[in-house]
């Protein structure tokens, strides 16, 4: 089962976070040899999505590492998203690690 985590994305801001995976007994995962993947929705059932940059940052530890750049979080526009973060392993299968709330607050300063 993914863990359920709120992240607040600031709009016109870098952005970045570490996520741990876990499996279901809540023990870390080796996740050398995986490949991550995230997207943010405005809905479960929005045929557009944005994508964090998603990175495995420390193998023996599951780390994965979410990021967004200051260009791309001036994409989104102020509001509630869902995301969720998917690694697949060098065999091809796939774990959903985490999910929950992208709450992108509005910013002002734009350069």
């Amino acid at each position: 089962m993914a863990t359920y985590t709120e992240l607040n994305v600031e709009q016109y801001a870098t952005f970045s976070t570490t996520i741990i995976a876990k499996n279901s007994s809540e023990e870390t995962i080796n996740v050398s040899g995986y490949s991550a993947n995230s997207s943010i929705r405005k809905s479960y059932y929005s045929t557009t999505a944005n994508n964090f940059t998603a990175t495995v940052t420390g193998t023996s530890n599951g780390q994965i590492t979410l990021s967004m750049s200051a260009a791309n979080t001036a994409l989104l526009d102020p509001g509630r998203y869902f995301y969720d973060v998917l690694i697949t392993s060098g065999d091809g299968d796939k774990t959903r690690i985490a999910e929950g709330i992208v709450n992108v607050l509005a910013g002002v300063t734009q350069s």
